[in-house]
């Protein structure tokens, strides 16, 4: 089974069809136009090596955050960043809150850490007081905010007292951020807010500004040592030309951000109220772009190929840690793709 979403291209290899991907993330508004014309633009700039320092795009990355660039580090998609975290961070074990994104134990376990799992409740809810209890002798806790593939969202409240516990026993945070600007008013509600020494921030460009071909994600943080660390191990010019166009560009598109966030914060909404309607399946509430969905009579697996045959693709999730083989995630679109989701769903429950 694959580890992620949108693989689309075995489709089309193995059997020749392409299908509607409701297996990734993506921002449905595309990719911004303000990006294209800036490549069109520069296109000189790829006859050159970029910035080995990434001056002016962790420049702008760290206006966008509202931080100096000190406290940034980029790289190849937030994959890369997450790897050298693990790398660089000094821990021997690390404990992961899930059902969540695969690789961060593949991450960890590359980095030679032990690694040991956190259930989320069975609502998929983070009790964090059950968790505090939980740590023993882990360096490192792993938690993605919003979390995939649950969609559930953890407060700042709830976060700083989990970050002050950590804290208190020279343990560290680790928050991948992936997908919190589908959040509603997320600027008010990130942990970097928070400023904590022990507390490192994932982000990648790749889902709110639809660029998964571009690979670009970022680090943020207030630990100079663990900054110093990874820029010691990270391979020079691993962010391309390309890339830094885009960092550069489309942080500063405020009509593309703000048309995004008008569509997910009514869509979202919409998506879930009518996936509700439908007969045999329980959906979880989200606040982010995606839901994760239980069949009550079917197998993911067999679904997943049902809606195939319908020209849909949807994400087989039982492979997440916690979850069995009945969870399903979709994407949220826009209107006219998610109404032909429903459509299908409604055809394979029938």
């Amino acid at each position: 089974m694959d580890l992620h979403g949108g693989n689309i291209y075995s489709l089309k290899r193995e059997k020749g069809i392409e299908v509607l991907d409701y297996s990734s993330n993506i921002n449905p508004l595309g990719v911004p136009e303000s990006f294209k014309k800036a490549v069109i633009e520069n296109f000189e700039l790829l006859e050159k090596y970029p910035d080995i320092d990434y001056v002016e795009l962790r420049t702008a990355i760290g206006d966008y955050n509202n931080c100096s660039m000190e406290n940034v580090v980029v790289g190849n998609g937030a994959t890369e960043v997450l790897f050298l975290y693990m790398k660089a961070v000094k821990a021997k074990k690390v404990l992961i809150i899930a059902p969540t994104f695969a690789e961060y134990e593949r991450a960890a376990k590359v980095a030679g850490k032990d690694i040991k799992f956190f259930p989320l409740s069975k609502d998929f809810s983070l009790n964090e007081n059950l968790l505090m209890d939980f740590i023993t002798d882990e360096d490192v806790v792993v938690m993605c905010n919003p979390n995939n593939p649950t969609g559930q969202f953890q407060n700042l409240e709830k976060i700083e007292k989990i970050a002050n516990f950590l804290k208190q026993k020279n343990k560290k945070l680790f928050i991948d951020e992936a997908f919190i600007e589908f959040v509603e008013d997320w600027k008010e509600k990130t942990a970097f807010l928070l400023k904590h020494k022990n507390i490192f921030i994932l982000r990648a460009l790749t889902k709110f500004f639809a660029l998964p071909g571009v690979r670009l994600g970022y680090g943020l943080t207030y630990d100079e040592n663990v900054l110093k660390d990874i820029k010691d191990i990270r391979e020079p010019w691993s962010v391309n030309g390309v890339a830094e166009i885009a960092g550069k560009t489309m942080l500063l598109d405020n009509l593309y951000i703000r048309e995004t966030e008008s569509w997910i914060k009514d869509e979202k909404i919409w998506f879930y109220k009518e996936l509700c309607k439908i007969s045999k399946i329980a959906p979880t509430e989200t606040k982010t772009n995606f839901i994760l969905v239980k069949l009550l009579d079917d197998t993911a697996k067999t679904f997943r190929k049902k809606m195939i045959e319908n020209g849909v693709l949807v994400r087989d999730a039982s492979n997440f840690m916690f979850l069995d083989e009945s969870y399903i995630r979709l994407a949220i679109k826009d209107r006219k793709s998610n109404e032909i989701v429903l459509k299908a769903l409604k055809k394979v429950l029938d």
